[in-house]
């Protein structure tokens, strides 16, 4: 069995991996959370608008949601819930 007394350089590398924060999805989309995020769905479409709620399932609700083309806001949406499935990316805008 490897120990970091057997290996000197070991204990290096477990000490650095202890303090490197891990990112989570679930942390990263909680810090997306009443914030204005673009949601690339199925087919090739975005949205924009700021996300209030998801789920495990990554279903998300958004407000004063958007559909963009070309960066452009092509229409008004209001309140969505969109499903998980259809959950390309989620970025911040």
């Amino acid at each position: 069995m490897l120990t970091a007394e057997k290996i000197p350089f070991l204990d290096f590398f477990i000490e650095v991996n202890l303090m490197a924060e891990t990112k989570r999805p679930f942390d990263i989309l909680n810090s997306a959370l009443n914030n204005t995020v673009v949601v690339g769905v199925k087919g090739g479409k975005e949205i924009r608008g700021l996300m209030v709620s998801y789920d495990i399932h990554m279903n998300l609700v958004l407000e004063k949601a958007e559909q963009l083309e070309n960066g452009e806001v092509k229409r008004g949406i209001g309140t969505l819930l969109l499903r998980g499935d259809s959950v390309v990316y989620i970025s911040p805008s």
